[in-house]
């Protein structure tokens, strides 16, 4: 006699049973999605219980809830990056190199993960008050201030970074951009008639970023404002005969 097909509840309670934490990661997988897609009060358990090899009570159990479940997703969000910028090993590199690679992975990143930003956009509406309370978050963070930190020490030290950058204003101007493209491409693109997903710009833009960095880093960035010095613009207008007001 065939043995009797086990029904789907049957089934996600093995999975249970035999790798608990294979069903949390597919929780935090599924939930990522629904939070990054419903945001926080339109996301819907039900839906991600349906979605995953586990039952809408079992995901109370794990995360305790709703928001505790979108406080998990926070977690390993913020966590999968900075896990894989330490993955970069970036002190085995040069100053200048690691700085432009630490640039361009955050760009590269930021594109293969539109939730991650729909998430931090989200966090943002809310203003930030569920990560207020997930002391992880803050301590996960701190350690792609002090790679940065590090970096900028290495390359001052070789006289190849000027002084007085400070490793969050740099960490902001680096996330920032590549933020930008992808959190705003559609109004961005529909404003000015650009498609930033096209592989040309893409590339011209990677390459901007790491750029403007080491550009900033070493000084160039200045050259401009000082030449464009109060007196020497009154002695153009001058020349030109025109008010420069």
């Amino acid at each position: 006699m065939a043995g009797r097909t086990k029904s789907g509840a049957e089934e996600r309670k093995t999975a249970r049973k035999n790798d608990p934490e294979r069903t949390k990661e597919n929780i935090l997988e599924v939930a990522t999605e629904e939070f990054a897609t419903h945001g926080l009060s339109g996301a819907r358990v039900d839906a991600i219980a349906e979605r995953t090899r586990t039952s809408k009570r079992m995901i109370y159990y794990y995360f305790g809830g709703k928001e505790g479940l979108y406080h998990a997703v926070l977690e390993k969000a913020y966590a999968d990056i900075r896990t894989a910028e330490a993955a970069l090993h970036l002190e085995d590199l040069a100053p200048e190199e690691a700085m432009r690679r630490l640039a361009e992975f955050t760009f590269d990143y930021d594109e293969a993960h539109p939730d991650f930003i729909r998430l931090v956009s989200i966090e943002n509406i809310h203003r930030a008050e569920h990560l207020a309370h997930t002391a992880s978050i803050r301590s996960t963070n701190l350690g792609i201030v002090q790679t940065i930190a590090a970096i900028l020490e290495r390359g001052q030290a070789a006289g190849v970074f000027r002084a007085g950058i400070d490793p969050i204003d740099l960490h902001m101007l680096i996330s920032a951009f590549c933020f930008f493209r992808v959190s705003n491409r559609h109004t961005f693109g529909t404003i000015f008639r650009r498609d930033l997903s096209e592989p040309g710009l893409r590339e011209t833009h990677r390459r901007m970023i790491g750029d403007a960095v080491i550009r900033l880093l070493r000084g160039e960035a200045e050259a401009p404002a000082k030449a464009a010095t109060p007196a020497r613009a009154r002695r153009s207008a001058g020349s030109s005969g025109r008010n420069p007001g």
